[in-house]
This record gives C-alpha cells, structure tokens and sequence, in this order.
C-alpha cells in the first residue's frame, strides 16, 4: 500500500540576487491584512528583510516557528567584515524580541505560504520578487504523524489570546465555532 502523502512547500532566497526593495514585505502585509489587500504595514509581514544598506546587502528572513523563550545563546557572525547577532538571522517569534509579532494582537506570525482558497500558484513575495531572489518549490513527501511543533504552535496562539481577551471569551469563541462546523 502507498503511503499517504503530502505537498511541502518552500521559498528558496537567493541572498546574491536581493536588492533590498521590500516588495515582499509589501505584499505579505497586504495580503494578511483584514481585508485582503486594503493596507500596507510592513510590521505585520512574515517576511522581513535584514540589510547593510551601506555594502549593499540583503537578506529575506522569513518568519518560523514561535518559542515561549529566547535563546540563551548569544553568539555572533562576521560576514564580509559586518558583525550581525544571531537574531538578525533568526525565524522565530519569541519574548526577547519583537520582529514577528503582530503589533495590534501580539500574536506570533508564521509565514503561511499565503494560504488562501482557491490556492495560489505560489506566495506573493514571491511573485512581485522582480530580480527572482524567491522562488518557490512544491515536492510530494510521504505524509508523517502530526509533530509536537503543531500543537505547541496552537498553545502559544491560545496563550496570546487568553492574555488579550480572557480564557472565558477564548472557550466561548471556540464553543461557537464548533457549534457551526456541525
């Protein structure tokens, strides 16, 4: 019997081919805005460019997975004579810094692939990437038990809005919305 399978996505970044435009970080947060597409806050996007306009580089971050603390390693890269701390680098959300969080909610941002119905062809960061610093794959890999970094996704969500709202509101919300898939 053939084993159940499931498409991986990915955005490849070529660093080489980035000219720091921001576009993606455009139309991420256009994209996920409420609704789609009526504004542009680049603080909101789950891409984020790290540059050294100066030596004219750039680097497409994309945002991770969340974790309930920062790292307690600090180290730090030299990169063409420019020093960056491994946060400049890193995809995740965490409590030690605030570079994918969402500024009204305090949510912590994934990047999604632009999840939407009917599905994209691809992402739109990578669609208005004009110099092709983005690309995007699909494979076919067989399908795997679900993983501990779902539900710690999904607790860490929880967490944030219970802060914001109250664990009563958040039971009553999630009542309703199993009431309606009925």
């Amino acid at each position: 019997m053939k084993p159940a399978m499931k498409i991986e996505q990915e955005i490849l970044i070529d660093v080489d081919k980035c000219t720091g435009c921001r576009a993606c970080e455009m139309a991420c947060s256009a994209f996920h805005s409420l609704p789609k597409f009526s504004s542009i806050n680049p603080a909101k996007a789950r891409i984020r460019v790290v540059s050294d306009e100066i030596r004219d580089e750039y680097v497409p971050v994309f945002a991770g997975n969340h974790t309930k603390s920062g790292c307690d390693g600090r180290h730090v890269y030299t990169l063409d004579g420019k020093t960056y701390s491994e946060c400049s680098f890193c995809r995740a959300s965490c409590p030690t810094r605030d570079f994918f969080i969402e500024p009204d909610s305090g949510l912590p941002l994934k990047c999604d692939m632009c999840e939407s119905t009917p599905a994209l062809e691809k992402p739109w960061c990578v669609q208005v990437c004009g110099e092709e610093a983005l690309t995007y794959k699909r494979t076919e890999v067989p399908r795997e038990q679900a993983t501990q970094e779902v539900s710690g996704e999904i607790e860490a969500s929880l967490q944030a809005l219970m802060k914001q709202h109250g664990m009563e509101a958040v039971i009553h919300h999630l009542k309703e919305m199993a009431n309606k898939d009925r």
